[in-house]
């Protein structure tokens, strides 16, 4: 027994929100490109709204929220170390980079060497790094 009962678990439900210049954009890196669904987004443009599209895997405990807001933009400011990790457990498919970049992404050099020494990293559209791992997960 603890002093404290924890607050986060396993299934626990994670969003990570990050601005995007073109929500569109993003959506065909994110969808067309890594393979992720659709799990909601904005119906129709509502004043003083975020402009929103959300990302993930069905039934998974995480997403991605991708907002844009045209009233008061707010430009994304990723940093080389702002990553996005797949931990794919296999080699990487040349076909999976082929397509991110074919949906607007950039083939790039990690900052750390360790993520090309183990995978390969594509800037998405608006410059935030997704690393595809070939290590599987050890937590």
């Amino acid at each position: 027994m603890t002093d404290h009962d924890p607050v986060l678990g396993a299934g626990t439900h994670v969003r990570i929100a990050r601005p995007s210049r073109d929500l569109a954009a993003a959506e065909r890196f994110y969808v067309g490109g890594l393979g992720l669904a659709v799990l909601w987004r904005t119906a129709e443009r509502v004043s003083g709204e975020h402009d929103l599209v959300m990302v993930g895997v069905p039934g998974g405990a995480w997403h991605f929220e991708l907002t844009h807001d045209p009233e008061r933009p707010l430009a994304p400011t990723p940093t080389v170390d702002d990553l996005f990790v797949v931990y794919l457990g296999r080699p990487v498919d040349e076909a999976l980079v082929a397509r991110l970049v074919a949906a607007g992404g950039t083939r790039v050099a990690a900052h750390n060497p360790y993520w090309d020494a183990y995978g390969v990293t594509v800037a998405d559209p608006d410059g935030y790094r997704l690393v595809l791992c070939e290590r599987a997960w050890q937590g």
